[in-house]
């Protein structure tokens, strides 16, 4: 096992390493750091950043705004999913306005939320928005997959709805959740990022990455970008520990 760990850790290791290679070298082909810094450049930048107080400080507010939008979509798109899971009327009410959030431009959403928001609530709405309909449509998914038969059973052992929606309905939506959990906590640290370029709330990575774009500072702009990527594997690794460490399945 401890060499099977092995294999797979120095395998992501090269993986990482190659992609830093052809990131090197087509730096060096493009020969302009304005388009496109080399690694090392990045990196420099990067151990600058970690360097000032005020980076940790901005992680900190950032890491913030992006949990709790969502946390809220995670809740309110279980509780209201459960809901039209189970019942037809709810689902036929909910659905259009999904579909419609769906196909709304994520711009456009946030332009409307500085509109409606304070600058620091702006990317909290956006990233909740954004996740809800995810976490709906598979929780709904997970509802309407619940076996047929199961729940005729349920039926005629006169089972109480309440202990069906934690028994039944529960375990055969919770892999659909975890899954849209998953996904939903990578697409809430993008659209955060990308409200907060739009809205400047204060302390914030997107207020660096708009800086960063206007000085022109382009290592800066990248070592930001990767601490982006950095925060929202970390996250996403721990959100699937824990799903790990919960015998559910």
């Amino acid at each position: 096992m401890m060499h099977s760990i092995l294999h797979n850790n120095s395998r992501k290791f090269l993986i990482i390493i190659f992609w830093i290679t052809v990131w090197e070298i087509l730096s060096l082909i493009i020969n302009r750091e304005i388009y496109l810094p080399s690694p090392i450049s990045a990196f420099e930048a990067l151990f600058d950043l970690l360097k000032s107080k005020d980076t940790y400080i901005t992680i900190f507010y950032s890491t913030y705004r992006t949990l709790t939008g969502f946390l809220i979509s995670c809740a309110a798109g279980i509780v209201t999913g459960y809901i039209c899971g189970v019942n037809k009327f709810f689902y036929d009410l909910f659905n259009p306005l999904i579909s419609i959030i769906r196909t709304i431009p994520v711009m456009s959403i946030i332009i409307i939320a500085i509109m409606w928001f304070r600058d620091t609530n702006v990317p909290i709405f956006v990233a909740f928005l954004m996740c809800f309909p995810i976490i709906w449509t598979n929780t709904v998914s997970g509802i309407q997959s619940t076996d047929v038969k199961l729940l005729q059973m349920c039926k005629i052992y006169n089972i109480k709805k309440i202990n069906i929606i934690k028994s039944v309905y529960f375990y055969s939506a919770l892999p659909y959740i975890k899954a849209s959990m998953i996904s939903a906590l990578g697409i809430s640290w993008k659209v955060t990022s990308a409200a907060e370029v739009l809205s400047l709330p204060k302390y914030s990575i997107g207020s660096h990455l708009y800086d960063s774009k206007v000085y022109l500072e382009i290592p800066d702009l990248f070592a930001w970008t990767v601490i982006i990527i950095f925060l929202s594997h970390i996250f996403e690794a721990i959100l699937k520990k824990v799903f790990e460490s919960r015998n559910y399945d």
